[in-house]
């Protein structure tokens, strides 16, 4: 069996049990050096055998892995964060699937999760974005035309963008251009849950002046959006007034300035 394991954002221990399990019974492991945590491999047994695919073409990475399998080992792909954001893995799972290989994939904490927990932030406040739109700017990698910045600024939604920060004047342009006004409110979170994570909070229009000061040139998420300011409305989740499957509502008029509740979460 061969098994994609998502390695997590960043920290050691943010990957998980199964992950770990994983790793430690491996008998090779082709991990992305660019982006996981190498901290992680202390994990694996002396033995394993150990690739580092930042290196490695597609090719070479399929080829380390089907003679894996085929001599009867372990095999574990390591990507960082969640292998199903930008982990390009439906190419090699295609692959293996031609060749008749088995594999499975084992989930992991994505970034956006930990730039989340980085802002002490909640991505899908009541009456502010019920939405969250995961995408990148294009580069050298393109983007479909449907799916530029600027039409799903349209939205107002909450937007985390990944790969984007060595072109972050272009993207202030698309995220105003698109309908986000220059002093909504933005962060820059430099590698999420490492130990040298940086949490820099901007406006969409200050994102590249902000990078520069705090010379931040890649690894890290934008997040664009008002649910950065504070203000929301309460979850009905936990209104008194609200009947729910577990309890019933009790009919009671809410305390003076309980509908909005600038600067504090939620439970």
């Amino acid at each position: 069996m061969i098994t994609f394991v998502g390695a997590g954002p960043g920290a050691e221990d943010l990957i998980t049990v199964r992950g770990q399990r994983l790793l430690q019974d491996a008998d090779m492991v082709v991990y992305a050096g660019s982006l996981v945590n190498p901290g992680l491999l202390s994990l694996c047994r002396e033995e394993c055998q150990i690739y580092n695919s930042a290196v490695m073409t597609l090719e070479e990475v399929l080829e380390v892995m089907t003679a894996g399998y085929r001599e009867g080992k372990k095999v574990v792909r390591l990507h960082t964060g969640d292998p199903c954001l930008y982990g390009a893995i439906r190419e090699q799972m295609d692959a293996l699937e031609d060749q008749g290989i088995p594999y499975e994939v084992c989930p992991g904490v994505s970034s956006f999760c930990g730039a989340a927990a980085a802002l002490g932030a909640e991505y899908t406040l009541p009456g502010i974005s019920q939405s969250v739109v995961i995408t990148r700017m294009a580069g050298r990698t393109p983007v479909p035309e449907k799916e530029s910045i600027a039409s799903f600024a349209a939205h107002q939604a909450t937007m985390v963008i990944f790969l984007s920060t060595g072109m972050l004047k272009e993207l202030s342009r698309e995220l105003i251009r698109g309908g986000y006004p220059a002093d909504t409110p933005a962060a820059i979170v430099y590698k999420a849950t490492w130990p040298e994570e940086k949490v820099l909070r901007c406006t969409v229009d200050t994102l590249e002046e902000t990078a520069r000061k705090e010379g931040v040139t890649k690894t890290a998420l934008i997040i664009a959006g008002r649910i950065l300011e504070g203000g929301y409305e309460r979850s009905r989740l936990y209104d008194p007034s609200f009947t729910t499957e577990f309890r019933q509502a009790v009919h009671q008029e809410p305390p003076a300035g309980e509908e909005k509740r600038a600067g504090q979460k939620k439970d």
